[in-house]
């Protein structure tokens, strides 16, 4: 909540504040998400670890489990055990995906929502609602799945170690794997992510609707 919270709206706001009220280009689009997925990256970092933890700790010998009783005494057990800066651990993988996800997720939705809306093709042209909606947030999610595959995969498994470098993680993977361990999981994480990505949008246009009608009916 915490990482979805700070990037849709620094994006928002970001956006706004570059384009001064013009209509904003693919590369603005790309730099807002770019920066917003950033600020969200480093506001999320200790949530996503104790979640990535708690689960890959069934995977783990029993007398590696840590056994985070929920989300907070994970946090606090971190700090305890291996100090507050811990909490931080893979922040830089976590930032280049959450970067990488915001920039090609809310770029890719308002890049595909103007060409659907604006295109001289009358078959495929869409009128904003509903249908327009799915359709932008469905290619978004695929488009954003396969651009963060290889940092979601890397900052998963170097959270969830306790030691180790980047490095030394990357030139092991591609060792015993190879190079297509970048894109391992890419199915399931599709489906996670589209569903996930259609609502968000559908939800968010709603409520910039209703946003937008509370300031047209307020008194001035």
């Amino acid at each position: 909540m915490t990482y979805s919270m700070v990037r849709i709206g620094a994006y928002e706001t970001i956006k706004a504040r570059m384009t001064n009220g013009k209509k904003p280009s693919t590369t603005q689009l790309i730099i807002s998400g770019a920066f917003a997925g950033g600020l969200g990256g480093v506001a999320g970092n200790p949530a996503d670890i104790v979640l990535v933890r708690m689960t890959t700790d069934a995977r783990l010998p029993p007398e590696k489990q840590r056994n985070y009783r929920n989300a907070i005494d994970g946090v606090i057990r971190i700090v305890r055990d291996e100090g507050a800066s811990a909490l931080m651990r893979g922040v830089g993988p976590n930032t280049a995906r959450a970067m990488l996800m915001t920039s090609s997720q809310m770029a890719t939705y308002d890049v595909t929502k103007n060409y659907l809306m604006m295109t001289s093709h009358p078959k495929i042209r869409l009128k904003d609602g509903l249908a327009l909606h799915i359709v932008a947030s469905g290619v978004a999610g695929l488009v954003a799945t396969t651009i963060c595959s290889p940092a979601d995969v890397i900052k998963s498994r170097i959270m969830a170690k306790e030691n180790g470098s980047l490095t030394q993680l990357i030139r092991k993977s591609l060792r015993n794997e190879g190079p297509q361990f970048l894109f391992k999981g890419w199915t399931p994480s599709f489906m996670r992510l589209a569903p996930n990505t259609i609502l968000l949008f559908v939800i968010l246009e709603q409520l910039k609707g209703l946003y937008r009608g509370v300031l047209t009916v307020a008194p001035s």
